[in-house]
């Protein structure tokens, strides 16, 4: 289906922070989503005026439905509507998933590094969710830099879950606020190599975030012993999407 717009119909919201929203949809065809694509979302004005954009898929309810996480942009067009004003009941029009690069896949048996900067974290949210589903047995790990604890979406999720598995392990950088005791600074090289798994593990690494970020990211983790072509990266415009 990821050619064809089909009509989704809104059936659930969560908000995640302040300015973070989660969108449930349900779509009228089933749909297999692979944990790291996106899909293309398209609004209609009574005017007729059409705006689309794109947003990354944060978990896949299968058979027919997936959910979306956007965060509201203070000047956006698109972003502000979804995150106030777009209710149960309502209906979006979607296209995809899309994506075949950046993705997950349950049968890579191979440790797994995330690397999030912000936004960055809801396409590895969805290989998170997914690789718990799949009870894999190979180490994951997410390091996820953020502004604050405020602003971490999914960050209850991800507490419980790096609790709760033997598996899944999470750190945090924060970048201008932090609890009590944790330090407050912008990721750096040395943090990385004291974080991420180590190449000798030659693990699957995905690093998304803003460009600098991901650039900066990548780099050091080639710095670090990893193979080039076991970094996939991807940049974002707004959380999981444009505005």
């Amino acid at each position: 289906m990821s050619g064809a717009w089909n009509v989704a119909d809104v059936v659930g919201l969560r908000d995640e922070t302040p300015t973070a929203r989660t969108i449930r949809l349900r779509l009228p065809v089933p749909v297999r989503v692979l944990a790291g694509q996106h899909v293309d979302l398209r609004l209609t004005a009574p005017d007729g005026y059409q705006a689309v954009r794109s947003y990354s898929v944060s978990a896949g309810i299968p058979p027919d439905g997936l959910e979306i996480t956007v965060e509201e942009l203070p000047d956006g067009e698109v972003s502000p509507y979804l995150v106030r004003d777009l209710g149960v009941g309502d209906q979006v029009e979607v296209r995809g998933p899309v994506g075949g690069w950046f993705v997950w896949r349950p049968e890579d048996d191979s440790p797994v590094q995330l690397i999030g900067g912000g936004s960055g974290v809801v396409p590895l949210m969805a290989m998170v969710r997914a690789h718990q589903m799949a009870s894999h047995s190979s180490p994951l790990r997410l390091l996820y830099s953020v502004r604050s604890p405020e602003a971490a979406v999914f960050r209850h999720e991800l507490e419980s879950l790096a609790q709760a598995s033997g598996t899944f392990g999470l750190q945090w950088v924060y970048t201008r606020t932090a609890p009590d005791g944790q330090p407050v600074g912008r990721l750096d090289a040395e943090t990385l190599g004291a974080s991420v798994l180590d190449s000798g593990a030659d693990p699957a690494i995905f690093v998304c975030g803003a460009t600098g970020f991901v650039e900066a990211v990548a780099g050091w983790l080639v710095d670090l012993g990893h193979a080039p072509d076991r970094i996939k990266t991807e940049r974002y415009g707004g959380l999981g999407g444009a505005s």
